[in-house]
């Protein structure tokens, strides 16, 4: 059994090479139970938890498992990860692959493709809203699908979104990027917008995107909370990574359903349905569409196997 390291995980994936592999596994047949995430003292109040993502394709058994601790302080880190990788059909193990570092990956990859299949091929300017780890990989990830020419980055810290466009700009000396400091009028320009914050309050409302953006909200995992409000999604074609992990944890489809404006049987399709053609991407140059995910086991299969096929 191989023990692959995160930096052997980066050396091994590149865009778009890496998203082109995941639409053809969410293309394919697998199966993917719903992840489980248990709270480890809920009675407490502290959020401490673990979770198991478990997949499988006619190839490979892949199970992540994580702890998410967020009280920790350095040295210790608030999540780590690791995938396990079997043998489909013998079952025999195959790999130990951190599980931090495809995280990173998969859910930039997965934020890409959507785009791919979504966006406006012509779409030339990104909004994203956050300046976490995550950041620089959806930048490389959305710049390898589309004909970006600029992108604006917000954040609640401008001296972060600062630094976030300095370092950008060095690693992608082509692309205009700019500090976003106003909200609204970022979305009067965008084509593409992404959102991948820790936000407990709504950042974007549905009144200020234009017809024919591509918006994406993937930052928040809770059933009560949203990164946009309830006109964003009631004014956009709506499609998710999965329907089963998004109606138990994705606040921004669960709180407009509870208002009793928004259904979910009028989410369009998930990410599976769109790789299949089985479900119609945009319909018209017009139309404002959203994506929701809040992360599912088949895209850390994908990165796992990606590495470990680098290995072998």
């Amino acid at each position: 059994m191989k023990i692959i390291t995160a930096a052997e995980v980066h050396s091994a994936l590149r865009y778009p090479e890496f998203i082109d592999a995941l639409q053809t596994a969410f293309a394919g047949p697998y199966t993917m139970p719903p992840r489980q995430v248990l709270l480890l003292d809920e009675a407490s109040g502290h959020h401490d938890a673990f979770a198991m993502l478990p997949s499988w394709n006619e190839e490979v058994i892949a199970l992540k498992a994580f702890t998410y601790f967020p009280d920790n302080k350095p040295p210790r880190q608030t999540l780590y990860s690791q995938i396990m990788l079997f043998d489909r059909q013998g079952g025999a193990p195959l790999a130990l692959v951190d599980g931090v570092s495809v995280t990173c990956w998969r859910t930039a990859g997965v934020s890409a493709l959507a785009s791919r299949i979504l966006s406006r091929p012509e779409s030339e300017t990104l909004l994203l809203l956050g300046t976490g780890k995550l950041a620089p990989y959806l930048i490389r990830a959305h710049l390898s699908v589309r004909p970006l020419a600029k992108v604006l980055i917000w954040g609640r810290s401008t001296e972060k979104a600062a630094a976030l466009v300095e370092a950008s700009a060095k690693e992608h000396p082509l692309v205009n990027f700019e500090v976003a400091t106003d909200l609204a009028s970022a979305c009067a320009h965008a084509d593409i917008l992404v959102s991948a914050t820790g936000s407990t309050e709504i950042l974007i409302h549905g009144e200020w995107i234009r017809p024919g953006t591509h918006t994406d909200f993937l930052g928040n995992h809770h059933a009560t909370k949203r990164e946009c409000d309830t006109a964003m999604v009631t004014r956009s074609r709506v499609f998710v990574d999965t329907r089963a992990n998004c109606f138990k944890e994705a606040g921004e489809i669960l709180m407009p359903v509870a208002e009793g404006a928004f259904s979910t049987d009028q989410v369009a399709g998930e990410l599976s349905e769109l790789c299949r053609k089985s479900v119609l991407g945009r319909q018209s140059e017009d139309e404002i569409t959203l994506f929701k995910s809040v992360g599912c086991a088949l895209g850390d299969l994908c990165g796992a196997v990606t590495a470990w096929r680098s290995k072998k």
